[in-house]
């Protein structure tokens, strides 16, 4: 492996350290973005019935706070709890712009990597095939080693493909993710709205 790197040439580098940076993210999102981590099951009930019995108290804001990013929209809500309505709604959207911009953390950059990882593959390329054919005597050289030169060339692109094609399958699939929890929190937070609402009729 470390000899294919090195016949690779010096453009193999980026792309080595764009796939260490790519699995970081990955990793790292696949911890984050857990269900249990965002949306923990049952959380908006417990909500309301440490609402009814204690009221909105410091412990309960600051536990909500910290505990998910679910807790932190609801707080947003529970805060407002005197105001009309929309006003609420507002606040709850606000916090929940806060929360999708956090649980979008890395994930441009993962796309980014995916983009530009199969033209940084091809400038490996193409670096390698200049090298090659500057390389050639002008009454030409031999056939078995151009042929073998290409192929160490084309190792770049191949690499690029290798880096690319997952990170965007990555991608997509957490974004997707993001999508539908922040899907569910807004609904979630809508019955928080509702149910408050309705019990101070």
């Amino acid at each position: 492996m470390l000899a294919l790197i090195q016949a690779a040439g010096w453009p193999i580098w980026p792309l080595i350290i764009a796939s260490v940076l790519a699995l970081a993210i990955i990793f790292e999102r696949f911890y984050t973005l857990r269900r249990s981590l965002v949306i923990p099951a049952n959380l908006l009930e417990q909500t309301l019935a440490n609402l009814r019995q204690h009221g909105a108290s410091q412990e309960l804001l600051r536990a909500l706070g910290e505990g998910s990013p679910l807790g932190r929209v609801l707080v947003a809500g529970i805060r407002n709890l005197g105001i009309s309505r929309d006003l609420m709604k507002e606040s709850l959207e606000e916090a929940g712009r806060a929360v999708a911009h956090d649980l979008e953390r890395y994930l441009m950059t993962l796309g980014t990597i995916a983009s530009v990882a199969p033209l940084m593959g091809l400038l490996g390329t193409v670096v390698g095939m200049v090298e090659i054919f500057g390389s050639q005597a002008p009454t030409g050289g031999n056939p078995a080693a151009l042929a073998h030169g290409i192929s160490v060339a084309l190792y770049n692109t191949a690499f690029g493909l290798i880096v690319a094609i997952p990170s965007m399958i990555f991608y997509r699939f957490f974004r997707g993710r993001v999508d539908a929890y922040l899907v569910e929190m807004e609904q979630q937070a809508v019955r928080l709205v509702e149910i408050v609402h309705n019990e101070r009729k």
